[in-house]
């Protein structure tokens, strides 16, 4: 059986990106991560985090690049981490979150992130200071 793949959005915006603080499941309560959700059949993967980032936080998004890398999170589920750039909104903890947080690249190791999510740090600090200015 295929691996269904696990999106997250480095949601990025003026050079800070989103960590959003999960509220469920509890044995991720309070950690840390980048937003989005699993991939639809049929969806690319661009196609859903765009979609997840408009459900969790009611932004309209652009995918960019996808970061290097891949995670099992379990059994059939891959994580895969994609940049992504707002375009029009202001995230809002909707759903499975309880906070936000905009983070400048010096401000990266200020939360608790999940491990998946803190492995691409060096790359998303790499896109922030493309970003910058």
């Amino acid at each position: 059986m295929e691996n269904r793949i696990v999106v997250g959005g480095a949601l990025i915006h003026r050079g800070r990106v989103l960590a959003a603080r999960r509220s469920a499941p509890a044995e991720v309560a309070g950690r840390w991560e980048f937003p989005g959700g699993k991939t639809e059949p049929g969806e690319t993967e661009q196609q859903a985090l765009e979609r997840e980032l408009y459900e969790e936080l009611g932004v309209r998004a652009r995918a960019g690049e996808q970061l290097p890398g891949e995670w099992p999170i379990r059994t059939g589920l891959v994580l895969r981490i994609w940049a992504a750039e707002l375009l029009a909104g202001e995230p809002q903890p909707l759903e499975d979150h309880s906070e936000l947080r905009w983070l400048g690249p010096h401000e990266l190791a200020e939360v608790d992130w999940l491990e998946h999510d803190r492995e691409v740090l060096p790359e998303v600090a790499r896109l922030l200071a493309g970003h910058a200015g």
